[in-house]
């Protein structure tokens, strides 16, 4: 069995050390070579060619951003964030993910005292992910090169009746709701979403989605009313869940088990949507690991939902989409591009079909 190779990019002798001893004890991996700056860094993988990096962000010489936007322009290949930035400071990790980073592993799970079972598990589930996820090739100012097209079929949000947009995402996920929401008009239904992130990022990834979206973005406080052109990102230490009271949909905070490993679970929300919205929701499942939202958007399926799946082209990580394909909860297959435009050609469809465009 041929081993994946990994090299490691950190200053601290200390945390290579470590994370040589957690890679080299995998019998499906090995630590192809160490370097302290992104300098030497540049040379080994011209020598060593290797499978996934791990990557600190606070390194001398280069930052291991400016490192990480030149190796996405020149040569695109897995890298996994390891850094204390990425806890303390979840900026420069958001900004890791939107430069093409995998994800990310903080520092901060790191404890001599506690142990490193943790730590050491996370490394190694996310360096086997890494290896499979898909690697495009970034350009400079990504975001400001997305095409706003005009896709609002009006300006006036009662056109949409009681529709909503569900969607749900892991591993990949931070940049396909991006790209997603950027193309919404401000008029759009109003959004619930599940993303699988720590809790001290949803709110500076809703805030930072906010300031590049033309609707509103808010990290979810539970008890909202759910509004037209506004999109409720479920925070990172609860379930999010939709429900109604009276003619109104609502947002809902759970702190119960997590569901499928996680919490937020895209299951949660989907299965609240297929109880609460039925046939008025669209449902949504984006790039991530593993089976998380496929249950339940069988759920929103069989409850009379349209639900699209992104596909496999363009997904950094297929196995949340393949598994709700694979239970049969899939209406329509289709690429992140055209996500936007499907969705509200389906929502045109439903409400105005005599305003269907091309």
């Amino acid at each position: 069995m041929q081993k994946i190779k990994v090299l490691v990019i950190d200053d601290s002798a200390l945390i290579c050390k470590i994370l040589a001893e957690i890679i080299n004890n995998q019998p499906d991996m090995e630590v192809a070579g160490v370097a302290h700056d992104p300098i030497v860094a540049r040379e080994l993988i011209r020598e060593l060619n290797p499978d996934v990096l791990t990557l600190d962000i606070e390194m001398p010489k280069m930052d291991g951003l400016d490192f990480l936007e030149r190796l996405m322009r020149l040569r695109p290949m897995p890298v996994l964030m390891i850094s204390t930035l990425t806890e303390a400071n979840s900026e420069p990790a958001l900004l890791a993910l939107e430069l093409g980073a995998v994800d990310f592993i903080s520092k901060t799970k790191f404890d001599m005292a506690t142990g490193l079972e943790s730590f050491s598990d996370e490394v190694v589930s996310k360096i086997r992910m890494s290896v499979y996820a898909k690697i495009k090739k970034s350009t400079a100012n990504q975001s400001e090169q997305s095409v706003k097209q005009n896709l609002s079929y009006g300006t006036n949000p009662t056109n949409w009746g009681n529709k909503l947009i569900i969607v749900g995402a892991s591993t990949g996920g931070t940049e396909a709701i991006r790209e997603f929401l950027m193309e919404l008009p401000p008029d759009v239904p109003g959004i619930l979403i599940a993303q699988h992130m720590p809790e001290s990022f949803t709110k500076p990834f809703a805030n930072r989605l906010n300031t590049q979206c033309r609707i509103t973005v808010v990290e979810a406080q539970g008890g909202e009313r759910v509004l037209p052109g506004h999109a409720y990102v479920a925070p990172g230490h609860s379930h999010l869940l939709l429900k109604r009271s009276g003619g109104y949909y609502m947002t809902e905070l759970s702190q119960s088990e997590p569901v499928n490993r996680f919490r937020p679970s895209v299951d949660v929300l989907f299965r609240s949507a297929a109880t609460h919205a039925g046939k008025d929701a669209l449902g949504v499942i984006m790039t991530g690991m593993g089976k998380d939202g496929a249950a339940g958007m069988l759920e929103m399926h069989r409850a009379g939902a349209y639900t699209f799946a992104q596909d496999e082209e363009s997904c950094v990580i297929f196995g949340m989409p393949r598994e709700a394909i694979a239970m049969g909860g899939v209406d329509e297959i289709v690429p992140l591009k055209n996500m936007a435009r499907q969705v509200l050609r389906r929502l045109a469809y439903s409400d105005k079909p005599n305003q269907l465009r091309a």
